[in-house]
């Protein structure tokens, strides 16, 4: 079995149907970006992997977890501890600093805080975000902002990183430095790494490419 497979995964929200038995197998510490329009269900897709939406129909199991029979604890467990989300936008908290804001998931998650923040702070150095950690979110860049909230992500060294649109908000300088800091570090940690996205730069950086056709997956 796959890490990532999917089998027959529909959805729907009324009588509109966003995925059409969508089927997809991805091994462990695999990097993949799947290419599709605004509304072509491919975040859909991908919140159903990160266990943020349940589906409608079909299966789906990521490592040793059967999504389609977990409760919401469960999910809460999981998205906690194994995956990591990069989105178009940062959702940092503005009433905490930037470092507050990378440590939140570690502080619910009852890990060691001391430990994760010696690491994000190693990660910080290597961004050049270092000096962005005591500041607050409104007052760094929107490229900063992204780089910081990648630490977020990658703060708890989950073996799932997904991301949505992860340079939607940038320049194309940051959108290159951006992408290939995420397919550096998830080769450095083992990291399997899904990305969604319309770029078309971003999807040249990644062998494995999928298309997503309203809510229809092929290669």
């Amino acid at each position: 079995m796959s890490f990532i497979d999917a089998v027959d995964v529909t959805k729907t929200f009324g009588k509109n149907h966003v995925l059409n038995k969508v089927n997809f197998h991805l091994e462990s510490g695999s990097k993949c970006v799947i290419k599709g329009a605004s509304g072509s269900g491919k975040s859909t897709f991908l919140y159903i992997v990160g266990g943020l939406e349940r589906l409608s129909g079909g299966k789906i199991h990521v490592g040793q977890h059967d999504l389609t029979r977990m409760n919401d604890d469960q999910l809460a467990s999981y998205r906690n501890e194994e995956v990591g989300f990069v989105f178009q936008f940062h959702f940092l908290l503005s009433s905490l600093s930037n470092l507050e804001n990378i440590l939140l998931p570690a502080r619910l998650g009852k890990k060691n805080v001391a430990e994760i923040e010696a690491y994000a702070r190693n990660l910080a150095k290597r961004l050049g975000v270092e000096e962005c950690l005591k500041k607050f979110p409104f007052e760094i860049s929107g490229g900063q902002q992204q780089r910081i909230n990648l630490i977020r992500a990658l703060s708890m060294k989950p073996s799932l990183l997904l991301c949505d649109e992860p340079t939607g908000n940038l320049d194309s300088a940051n959108s290159e430095i951006v992408t290939e800091l995420l397919l550096e570090l998830s080769e450095k940690q083992g990291t399997t790494l899904l990305v969604v996205t319309h770029d078309e730069e971003v999807s040249t950086h990644f062998k494995t490419v999928y298309h997503m056709v309203d809510g229809v997956l092929s290669q």
